[in-house]
């Protein structure tokens, strides 16, 4: 079974390797597909953020990452695949989440949303927390890669002065 596991990703967290990880155990082949969000001002590029998943999900095999633009829907169409995994954090994500998935379904009828609760060890993370603590020279390595550690040091270099 394929499924897509869509987002920003901007920057790729531990958090988002827990899901990834955990989804690459379960189905045969796991879309990650990087969404360019016109609303979303974005610190990496469309072809950085591709980068920095390739280089944290080199060692799972069943991994392909992609990238779109428009509706979650018409892509899942056009690949041809009617799931969709969805990362949880907290309680408060899955009124949301739930809304998504019913209008996804609404327009696209096959299509299947599963949840994925994220671990307690990084439930609590989120790329907008990651690019914060980074932007003021924090400590992220426990939060992210070392590649991505490295991409957001040189993309906030000298930080706050």
């Amino acid at each position: 079974m394929r499924v897509i596991y869509p987002g920003s990703f901007d920057p790729v967290t531990n958090g988002h390797l827990d899901i990834i990880k955990r989804c690459s155990d379960k189905f045969d082949e796991v879309i990650i597909a990087v969404l360019s969000n016109i609303n979303k001002k974005s610190v990496f590029t469309m072809e950085e953020r591709i980068y920095l998943l390739k280089e944290t999900t080199k060692d799972l095999p069943n991994i392909q990452i992609d990238f779109f633009s428009g509706l979650l829907t018409e892509y899942a169409k056009k690949k041809k695949c009617s799931n969709i995994i969805r990362g949880l954090r907290a309680v408060s994500d899955f009124e949301f989440e739930m809304q998504l998935a019913l209008v996804n379904r609404k327009t696209y009828n096959e299509l299947e949303t599963f949840f994925m609760v994220a671990s307690s060890q990084v439930s609590f993370l989120s790329s907008t927390i990651v690019k914060e603590i980074a932007f003021y020279n924090g400590d992220i390595s426990c939060f992210v890669p070392r590649v991505v550690e490295n991409a957001l040091k040189e993309k906030f270099k000298g930080g706050i002065k």
